[in-house]
């Protein structure tokens, strides 16, 4: 049985990552759990990466158009100026900040605030995306989402790049991936 975390801290920060492939539901799901903030009334914040314009530069935007008003950063340490006075912490899009991204929500939790993070777990290829793996493991929550595979039906937990770039960061949706499971993903494809 899985623990589902307060809605506000009880004298105690914490971390919650939710993660997985493309098309899982990351954002929605971040999405979800602040709005239950907001009908608690309490004061939330969220923040995407400048890098991610794809569906609005003022909001963070699910695949299926479900928006919050957020704002785009350049650098994870703006997070820290941005969030005084705030209780809870939304961050979209973790995989494509710096890696002083871990430090800076450590800070945060241990002034008590609740920081609800979402990101790739893993790159087109296969491989541990960015400061995520060490989000995950300083996390008191994690979630993994795992999305429907556009080969076979599998649950998919990997993000197939369907055009060829060598670029290891390529901005985009249904244009540019596919959600596949471990028996359809190729990141040689």
């Amino acid at each position: 049985m899985q623990f589902i975390p307060h809605s506000a801290p009880i004298d105690t920060g914490w971390i919650e990552v939710i993660t997985g492939c493309m098309f899982s539901g990351k954002t929605e799901e971040l999405i979800r759990r602040l709005k239950r903030v907001e009908i608690a009334k309490q004061n939330f914040i969220i923040f995407k990466p400048q890098i991610d314009k794809r569906y609005s530069d003022a909001n963070i935007v699910t695949h299926n158009h479900q928006a919050l008003p957020s704002i785009l950063i350049e650098h994870s340490s703006e997070i820290f100026d941005l969030s005084k006075n705030i209780q809870v912490i939304g961050i979209d899009e973790t995989q494509f900040f710096d890696e002083q991204i871990v430090e800076v929500v450590n800070k945060l939790a241990n002034q008590k605030k609740r920081i609800i993070i979402s990101g790739l777990d893993l790159d087109y290829q296969g491989k541990p995306f960015g400061p995520m793996p060490k989000l995950i493991s300083i996390a008191e929550y994690v979630t993994k989402t795992l999305a429907i595979c556009v080969k076979c039906g599998n649950p998919a937990g990997r993000t197939q790049r369907i055009v060829r770039s060598e670029k290891k960061v390529l901005i985009g949706s249904s244009e540019i991936y596919e959600a596949r499971c471990r028996k359809c993903h190729n990141p040689y494809e």
